[in-house]
């Protein structure tokens, strides 16, 4: 009890400064190298990124397990235990500390106050400290970077993170319901429980508030494009001229995951901006060509327009509006207008979206947040009808009521 004690108050006075760097290097061979405090590689992280490549993982997957692990580096250089020294105390306190820690400012002001619930669109604002999601996904990261180690011998003899024996004991699913999907059960003993959130897209009205916001014609076909192909904001970035098939009125994007090329049907009106801008692109003297990327600055120089160029455009449209929309929105709108339309079956949907399984699919047949707002308003409206309404009177005695009914024809 004591030893708890003491290190709750450790934990409570602990300052992890941010040392070391997440450095992206610009190599297709390596793309990101984790530097330590002293400006040098972290040798087990190389070998780990060069592991996830040989397994066919993305750059951008290599990003997101840098950010996780050096957030973990920097708790034991914090704590001055060496990696390979890092035991299952080490792993429960970073578990303690990243959940009640603080995320680190990005040195800009927010617009919105962490945590609350923005008028306009109904959504919350993220926390001042870690998501749930966020401490899930560092779990699986680090479980997985030592489960290497172990097994190559460069690591400690232990997992830090292990996984939950009470899930591991019995059959697994031995009480599975057949009209539910399987369940996970390799589940860290550190990992926090993730809520299911049901997505949240942009009601039609508000869309159209949002688009008559959008300030150029390259705008608007990028939301015109996202919302009715449901594609992913970075795939549908990568785009490149070559790609957009206007008699098909198709438009072919590099899916995320399987990095297979899909040609994805997208609406007419997606392609009448698409005109549009590229009209204005020939004006201002933008390179054109078959390999060349179909979206563009529009200021010089002229670039490539990145992920968080995009990013920034919906941040000005949303700051007009007052509004926190994101571009993740537009595709969970063009999921929902397809899957509650009657004549198109859900495994079409999953094809479009590029879904692996069909249960994720079936999220989006989950009504929305005033879609059961409205229902329970005409709930009560009928309740308090049926109770305001008068009750029919009685027959007076000696009246059979056989005879009334045939009498009156009711």
């Amino acid at each position: 009890m004591r030893d708890s004690i003491e290190t709750q108050r450790r934990l409570a006075r602990l300052k992890v400064p941010r040392v070391g760097r997440l450095q992206e290097t610009g190599d297709r061979w390596e793309p990101y190298v984790l530097l330590d405090p002293a400006g040098e590689r972290v040798d087990a992280v190389d070998v780990f990124f060069r592991d996830l490549q040989a397994a066919g993982r993305a750059a951008s997957t290599l990003r997101s397990y840098g950010m996780d692990l050096l957030r973990w580096f920097r708790f034991l250089w914090a704590i001055d235990v060496a990696w390979q020294r890092a035991t299952r105390v080490e792993a429960r306190d970073f578990s303690c500390w990243v959940a009640s820690t603080r995320k680190p400012a990005r040195g800009r002001v927010r617009r919105q106050p962490p945590g609350t619930v923005n008028a306009v669109t109904g959504k919350s604002s993220p926390g001042p400290r870690y998501a749930e999601t966020t401490r899930a996904h560092s779990e699986t990261v680090l479980r997985r970077f030592y489960e290497l180690h172990l097994e190559m011998g460069s690591g400690p003899l232990v997992n830090p993170f292990p996984l939950d024996r009470s899930r591991r004991s019995g059959r697994a699913n031995a009480h599975h319901n057949p009209m539910e999907p399987f369940r996970h059960d390799r589940k860290g003993l550190y990992r926090p429980t993730v809520p299911q959130r049901i997505p949240r897209c942009i009601p039609d009205e508000q869309f159209d508030t949002v688009f008559a916001a959008l300030p150029c014609n390259r705008d608007r076909a990028m939301v015109a494009f996202w919302v009715s192909t449901g594609a992913r904001a970075a795939e549908l970035l990568g785009a490149c001229e070559e790609d957009t098939d206007v008699g098909q009125q198709l438009i072919a994007v590099v899916r995320k995951g399987t990095r297979v090329v899909q040609k994805l049907p997208a609406s007419p009106d997606a392609f009448v901006w698409l005109q549009l801008y590229q009209i204005e692109l020939r004006r201002l003297g933008v390179p054109r060509g078959r390999h060349q990327p179909l979206w563009w600055t529009l200021r010089r120089p002229f670039h490539p327009l990145t992920y968080h160029g995009a990013h920034r455009m919906f941040e000005r449209v949303n700051t007009a509006l007052g509004a926190n929309w994101t571009i993740h929105d537009l595709r969970h709108t063009a999921a929902y207008r397809m899957a509650r339309d009657p004549k198109m079956p859900l495994t079409d949907v999953q094809w479009v979206l590029g879904h692996a399984y069909l249960s994720t699919t079936q999220l989006y047949l989950s009504p929305t947040r005033d879609e059961v707002i409205e229902t329970m308003r005409a709930h009560h409206a009928r309740y308090g009808a049926s109770r305001a309404a008068p009750a029919p009177p009685l027959p007076a005695a000696g009246y059979r009521p056989e005879s009334l009914h045939t009498l009156f024809a009711r």
